[in-house]
């Protein structure tokens, strides 16, 4: 028998939390078609591992890489840690639909994916997914529809909540995405063009999810002081549209609220007994967003991520361009605008009791498009498993895993994906657990991770030898629900 691909003296770690096992692993037509003792087979492909890690394909439970997939196809940033699937659209941010010319300049936080407007040009998102589908990319991907994006496409003054007739129209979208292959709807509340949307508009936005099996993901309107009630309003959200909830990035924000993750936790854990809630989180203590002085205000320290009026700023420290400027902080920011910050405003013991919890998948939430990232953009993964996992020990290695393959797979419904056993689908990332790390800093955020050897999408070596091997296999996957 010879396989397509044959991976050898493997430590598997099979993205269910169950223990590593050493093992074969012969992959044929894009799928695992067997794992056990497979010395006398044969591959087209044979990778050694020599005794190093097979474990699923990293699933990122939280991108921005609506874009990315079209206008950089061999997703670097991505495939260089281990991920083999994004989950795209979240913070109420999709490049799909637009059915009208997007208003120009375009309204912060779409410019995160496009701050001149040009890629935002699917009228429907069944013409977003054909091109997804006709140029695919490195990585796989599940999509979500973005209400801000609605927003931004229906109703004409987002400073008031959206009339009967907008809601009908959103709706009508959310239909026409789900059936084109969106798998949920996603919010970004805390961003100025969805504050004025009442609960009421969201739950009535999101009634075609529970026909279609969707899901809705949900950056909250308040991750600061009102937490709780906003947990609250999200809870009410999943039950009365009747669909699982994600609880994107959980984080507790300004020093006023440092420790209140166990308070918000047990919140949490309080209300999944009654329905099916899950979150996401990001292994670092900063966050990026556009820039704002509302933000800046709050946070212990700002890095500009780029700038359109003044792009040489970008990775300077904000306290440093406004000495460098002779003017004030604030001011400062209103030179820059459009922009974007990383801001610092998370306490470590937070984010490490958010991390720990075993329902809290990995997400990265990076923003592909700023010229100088969060380096969680590039390092996400690696760091889980090299700063958190084997030096802090704040996981095992096999938990670790599940929390970033098996988990979100499940949660996301996502079928045959992030588990090793045969039969399912053959998204593989292959690394060394004593060395593998983050290489990006804030200083330095662009850089492949430390301890990756390869990465494996439907059963094709997408990133091999530290860089990108040109394949593109990726799929825009759908979810079953459970």
């Amino acid at each position: 028998m010879t396989f397509d691909v044959l991976i050898r003296n493997a430590t598997i770690v099979d993205g269910t939390g169950a223990p590593r096992f050493p093992g074969d692993i012969g992959i044929r037509s894009g799928r695992i078609e067997r794992i056990g003792e497979l010395s006398g087979e044969r591959g087209s492909t044979e990778i050694d591992l020599e005794g190093r890690v097979a474990a699923p394909g990293f699933i990122d439970a939280h991108t921005h890489d609506d874009r990315l997939m079209l206008s950089v196809p061999d997703m670097a940033p991505k495939v260089s840690q281990g991920i083999t699937t994004v989950v795209a659209g979240n913070c109420g941010i999709s490049l799909a639909p637009m059915p009208r010319p997007i208003p120009q300049p375009v309204t912060p936080p779409l410019n995160l994916l496009d701050d001149e407007g040009g890629w935002f040009r699917f009228r429907s998102f069944a013409e977003y997914v054909a091109e997804l589908r006709a140029r695919p990319a490195a990585t796989n991907c599940a999509l979500l529809v973005g209400h801000t994006t609605l927003r931004v496409a229906i109703v004409d003054d987002l400073q008031r909540p959206a009339s009967r007739a907008e809601i009908a129209r959103m709706r009508a979208l959310v239909e026409e995405a789900l059936d084109a292959g969106a798998i949920g709807v996603s919010t970004g509340l805390f961003y100025e063009p969805a504050i004025a949307a009442p609960t009421e508009e969201v739950i009535e936005t999101c009634r075609p999810l529970e026909p279609h099996g969707g899901i809705y993901c949900t950056h909250m309107r308040d991750e600061e002081a009102g937490i709780i009630d906003s947990l609250t309003e999200t809870f009410r959200i999943g039950r009365e549209v009747g669909v699982p909830v994600v609880v994107s990035h959980l984080k507790v924000v300004g020093p006023a609220n440092h420790g209140r993750s166990g308070e918000a936790l047990a919140f949490i854990e309080e209300h999944m007994a009654r329905q099916p809630i899950c979150m996401d989180c990001y292994p670092y203590t900063a966050g990026s967003t556009v820039l704002s002085a509302h933000r800046a205000a709050s946070s212990a320290r700002v890095i500009v991520s780029w700038s359109k009026p003044l792009p040489q700023y970008a990775g300077r420290d904000l306290a440093d361009v406004a000495r460098e400027m002779g003017v004030s902080r604030d001011e400062a920011i209103a030179r820059l605008l459009p922009a974007g910050g990383i801001y610092f405003r998370l306490d470590e013991n937070d984010v490490q009791r958010i991390l720990r919890h075993d329902r809290t998948m990995i997400g990265s939430d990076g923003l592909p498009h700023d010229a100088s990232p969060h380096p969680r953009l590039w390092g996400t993964f690696p760091r889980v498993l090299g700063h958190y996992g084997r030096e802090l020990g704040l996981f095992t290695l096999e938990k670790a895993v599940h929390k970033m393959t098996g988990l979100t797979a499940r949660n996301f419904g996502l079928e045959h994906r992030g588990v090793l056993r045969e039969g399912a689908h053959a998204d593989l990332v292959l690394f060394d657990p004593a060395t593998v790390d983050e290489a990006a800093t804030y200083e330095a955020p662009i850089a492949p991770a430390h301890g990756i050897q390869a990465t494996l999408v439907n059963g094709e070596v997408v990133w091999r030898g530290g860089k990108a091997t040109g394949a593109r296999p990726g799929r825009v996957l759908s979810r079953v629900a459970a």
